[in-house]
């Protein structure tokens, strides 16, 4: 009986996900993306780090698809393993977030007063720096390296994550099925575990498809300024800082780096919007 239950639920969100066009799109630009980085688990076509100074700056050709960089590495094979670099800095950079900011949030939510009140002033005074300015001085305190810009990142996203919980499970604990559970005896820690968070899972869902798009484009920025993955490691926003030298001469090595960048966040941004849109079709009426 459960097993069906959850196969007519499983159906008749992906009946939904197919009409939404921006879940398509985004659905299809993320997979693109996750079977790229995998690929490159196991092949590239060259050795992302295997300089080739007789070959630098190579044209478009059957042997290097998208060229060479000026080191005569292989760009589709930099590229590739940079898709890599980014979905890791994004899973545990979202992942340090949600853990962090979900558990603050929630207890914010049972304990309520002063408790609530010290845990958003907090958030609201981390909200004050810019996202990518917090980044950098932290980075710049802790020292380069992609550990230290996954938590960077990580760190901005806790306060985004707890505020939401804490707003959305504020909801919840007014519905009825809450108030008989507390009428029952449940205690707070008991109400948070067995009916608020799981009420509240399609919304952390949601927005940890949109952070981890404002992580892929962190670690890009922080990789472009010096202070993010350091070589040998491959990193898209290190192959556009690495190309605007060469921009005059090959344009191209900053439009392919550029393109995977702004495809990724593209397709993760959509892909939240339209998950969005399916687990509240109100929201899309409403737009």
């Amino acid at each position: 009986m459960t097993y069906r239950l959850v196969m007519n639920v499983a159906g008749s969100f992906l009946t939904r996900g197919l009409r939404h066009r921006s879940f398509v799109v985004g659905g299809i630009l993320s997979l693109i993306l996750i079977g790229v980085a995998l690929l490159s688990v196991v092949w590239t076509p060259y050795d992302p780090t295997k300089i080739n100074v007789r070959g630098r700056l190579a044209a478009p050709s059957f042997e290097h698809w998208l060229g060479t960089d000026h080191f005569g590495r292989d760009i589709l094979s930099i590229i590739m393993a940079g898709a890599q670099n980014s979905i890791t800095v994004g899973v545990v950079a979202v992942s340090i977030g949600m853990v962090f900011g979900v558990a603050l949030g929630l207890w914010a939510s049972a304990r309520r007063g002063w408790t609530e009140e010290i845990l958003m002033r907090m958030t609201d005074f981390m909200f004050a720096f810019p996202a990518i300015l917090l980044a950098i001085m932290l980075v710049a305190t802790l020292g380069p390296g992609a550990i230290n810009a996954i938590v960077a990142i990580g760190i901005f996203a806790v306060p985004i994550f707890a505020r939401l919980t804490r707003g959305a499970a504020n909801a919840i604990w007014a519905r009825e099925f809450v108030l008989a559970a507390q009428a029952a005896g449940k205690g707070n820690f008991r109400i948070t575990i067995e009916h608020i968070l799981p009420n509240i899972v399609s919304v952390l869902v949601v927005q940890a498809t949109i952070q981890f798009a404002i992580a892929i484009l962190a670690e890009a920025a922080l990789s472009y300024l010096g202070i993010g993955s350091q070589p040998p490691t491959p990193s898209w926003g290190r192959m556009l800082s690495e190309a605007q030298t060469m921009i005059f001469i090959n344009p191209w090595l900053a439009v392919y780096p550029g393109a995977a960048i702004a495809l990724s966040v593209l397709g993760l941004n959509l892909l939240g919007d339209g998950l969005r849109d399916i687990i509240d079709p109100r929201l899309a009426r409403q737009r």
